[in-house]
Order: C-alpha cells, then structure tokens, then sequence
C-alpha cells in the first residue's frame, strides 16, 4: 500500500508476501491503520497472543511464518515494542510493551535461527530519551540479534 512509485517500484508488487510477514507485539494500531493489518494477510500477534501463549512460542511461530519460503528475512526492530519504563525515548510510547528479557529473548531466538538477512532498529528518539536509556537498549538488543550471548 502507498505511492505507486515507491509500491510498483521495478513493476511488481507486493515486494514482499504477506504471507511472509509478522508482526510481533502489536498493542496499539491506528484506527485506519487496523482494518488494512486485518486484511492485508500479514500475521499479527499481539500482546494478549504473547501473554496467553508465551514470547517463545509466538516467536517460533514468527520466524516460521517469516522463513517459509524465503532465503531469510529482515528484522525491523520497532522499539516501541518495549515497556517504556525500559524504553522511554521513543515517538509512541503506550505502556504494556515487552520487558527487556522478553526482547533480549526475540532477539537471540531471530539469532539462533541463522535466517536473518538484514536488520534496522526504529523509533529512538534521544530528544525525549532518559540519559540515553532507550539508545543503549537498542545497542544491547542489536548485540544479542547478532549473537552475543551471556556464556
């Protein structure tokens, strides 16, 4: 969806399956944004998903959707997943996000599947951060993607 510039780039679209696509942590989606998520055919779990089936499961479930028949997949890690009392320095920041061992978590299960291709991180805004709480959580989270591990 969007300009047919940026959308029919090279003359095809989608660029990407929506049956390739997951969406995990969603809490709060825009009221004209919600009906085009429904039935766009992108795979959405939102928090409920993650509080009554668990971040593990939910995860395993999203980088299945996101590697069936593709050579991999990109990440973009939206910071506002985060609780903002772990990540306060970002543009929408809506209370009940993932807690900082649930993000590390992701991140280290998108890690071990050896199926990411790409990453970017979104949504820091160090003008409304607290001492740089919400950057140094991005770095850290971006380190156990790649694959720092504790031992």
């Amino acid at each position: 969806m969007g300009p047919p510039e940026l959308t029919k780039l090279f003359g095809y679209s989608p660029k990407v399956a929506p049956r390739n696509v997951a969406l995990v942590g969603v809490r709060n989606v825009d009221q004209l944004e919600a009906p085009h998520v429904r039935k766009s055919g992108v795979r959405a779990f939102t928090m409920r998903d993650i509080d009554e089936r668990g971040l593990r499961a939910v995860m395993e479930e999203a980088i299945q959707i996101a590697s069936n028949g593709t050579a991999g997949f990109h990440l973009s890690l939206d910071m506002d997943y985060v609780d903002p009392r772990e990540a306060p320095g970002v543009g929408t920041p809506v209370r009940g996000g993932g807690t900082y061992r649930e993000a590390h978590l992701a991140m280290e299960m998108i890690c071990d599947s050896g199926k990411m291709l790409s990453m970017e991180v979104v949504e820091v805004n160090p003008v409304i951060d607290e001492v740089n709480r919400t950057a140094d959580l991005a770095v850290e989270l971006i380190m156990s993607a790649l694959g720092k591990r504790i031992l």
